[in-house]
């Protein structure tokens, strides 16, 4: 008996290609806002080198990941597997524009030298991230699920959900009535006429909102043009020999680790909603979609994207990935960013991607133990931190200040314990999972386990890739080397001795 075949489109590959497009095109509009506002990229440099490289990256992994859904689907005869959502990663982008680029740029002055480290950071990102999948497998079988799936939860809720849900209630008449269809839709599973998805419905119901309060846009920008790809190794080569790219490997190498960190929190969650793919390979595409964007003058990683859960809750399959990395090439490829995002207010389509981070965090506690349920909260701390630090920065930005120019103590001096939250903040996707992982092993009264991971976070905490920090002109850094969080790591070294003597302790209660 012939395995059944996959369909190549389903009704739900549009609500999921309208989600993760426009969650791809926010990231590619920050991109240009960025490089533009912050560094001082001119359009060339962004539309005719950065953002085609962006293009073959996302293209290539989206294509990957809907080869790899359609190939489950037909082995195991099911009709329901949803594609891995990839794309450019929110977390490395700011990462690499606030402490690679724009530090190289402010002691520089050359925004071309900035843009060859970005590069530089880039390929070393995907280096790590696709050598991370010789060990992933290990790494997916000692880390509880609790864990993995908290931090996941804890970047929905700051950086997906929160975000959008402050747009949506800064222009209201706009975003609320796709907010209501995408609420009528997946919350009550109200069907609309003809089987219409009601993603599309939330965009064109957006849309007219917005064209009908605000009228057409004005002045809408023309395409750039066509821009074919271009290599750039000999940058890349002259960034790696020389002194700036290795200067601001504190950046690039824990950026690589939490990115491959993330991608296994994905891989899971997957799981979780019931779609196993194989890590060791979906890690190396990962990896290798970074390499590839490096080696065409992309300065940002891309990634395996979280929300898989919610494109699944959506009834995508493998489509809306092929139709994602195709939409986002021709946009990159042609400039024609701009253009479309003047058309499509984004009011009209952020209500899709609240529902994913919502999706997300609900999955954090329903696919856990429920006896790990405290510990799933405990790991939403740091990236509440993260977020909270985050837009503290921006703010500072926009008033043409920075934390280097006011100082920690400004802050004390309110009640605001900023060096605690940049503390936490540093490193958050391991330090989210580490107290998560700690906590689920004292739960399960596993003292022994709870200290290895204990001594875990003292090591991580010396070597600077959690908890360190140093406050520069160009932002806050985290000094990656030895003995760099030494307060933190005898914090933790002193909760290993804790936990291994109780787990000596028969009688513990």
């Amino acid at each position: 008996m012939n395995a059944p075949r996959a369909p190549w489109f389903v009704k739900g590959d549009i609500d999921g290609f309208f989600g993760l497009w426009m969650d791809n095109l926010v990231q590619l509009l920050l991109i240009v806002s960025l490089l533009k506002g912050v560094i001082g990229f001119s359009d060339s440099l962004i539309f005719s080198q950065v953002l085609p490289g962006a293009a073959l990256s996302i293209l290539g992994g989206n294509l990957f990941y809907a080869w790899q859904a359609r190939r489950l689907a037909v082995r195991k005869g099911r009709d329901d597997v949803t594609a891995l959502p990839y794309g450019i990663n929110t977390v490395s982008l700011f990462a690499f524009v606030f402490f690679v680029m724009l530090p190289v740029k402010i002691t520089t002055g050359s925004a071309e030298a900035a843009w060859r480290a970005g590069v530089a950071a880039c390929f070393v990102s995907g280096v790590i991230e696709a050598g991370g999948s010789l060990v992933a497998n290990w790494v997916r079988r000692v880390t509880p699920r609790a864990a993995l799936l908290s931090a996941l939860a804890g970047i929905a809720v700051t950086f997906i959900s929160m975000d959008f849900v402050l747009k949506i209630w800064e222009r209201p008449l706009v975003a609320m009535i796709p907010l209501g269809i995408i609420l009528l839709q997946y919350f009550s599973r109200v069907r609309f006429p003809f089987g219409i998805p009601g993603g599309l419905i939330a965009v064109a119901a957006g849309t007219m909102m917005s064209i009908s309060l605000y009228g057409f846009p004005g002045g809408v920008p023309s395409p750039a043009g066509i821009a074919p790809p271009i290599p750039v190794v000999g940058s890349l080569i002259e960034a790696m020999s020389g002194p700036l790219m290795w200067d601001y490997l504190a950046i690039s190498v824990p950026m690589g680790l939490i990115n491959l960190v993330g991608s296994l929190m994905n891989l899971e969650s997957a799981e979780a909603a019931g779609d196993r793919f194989d890590t060791g390979s979906s890690l190396a595409v990962n990896g290798g979609g970074s390499i590839l964007a490096a080696f065409f003058g992309s300065c940002f990683p891309t990634t395996i994207y979280i929300g898989h859960p919610g494109w699944k809750a959506l009834g995508a399959r493998s489509g809306y990935s092929t139709m994602n990395g195709v939409a986002i090439a021709a946009l990159c490829l042609t400039g024609s960013i701009a253009t479309l995002n003047s058309l499509v207010p984004e009011e009209a389509a952020i209500a899709i991607l609240l529902w994913i981070g919502i999706i997300m965090v609900s999955q954090a506690f329903q696919a856990t133990p429920a006896r790990h349920a405290p510990a799933v909260a405990i790991g939403f701390l740091p990236a509440l931190a993260a977020w909270g630090l985050l837009m503290s920065q921006s703010a500072l930005r926009a008033a043409g200040l920075n934390l280097y120019k006011v100082g920690v103590e400004a802050f004390l001096k309110t009640g605001f314990h900023l060096q605690g939250m940049i503390t936490l903040e540093r490193g958050f996707i391991f330090s989210s999972m580490i107290l998560a992982a700690m906590a689920a092993a004292l739960i399960d009264r596993r003292h022994g386990r709870a200290a290895g991971w204990a001594l875990a976070a003292a090591l991580l905490s010396w070597l600077g890739v959690i908890h360190a920090w140093e406050l520069t002109p160009g932002g806050v850094v985290s000094p990656f080397g030895w003995g760099k969080a030494p307060a933190v790591a005898g914090g933790y070294l002193v909760m290993a001795v804790l936990f291994g003597l109780s787990g000596w302790n028969k009688t513990t209660a």
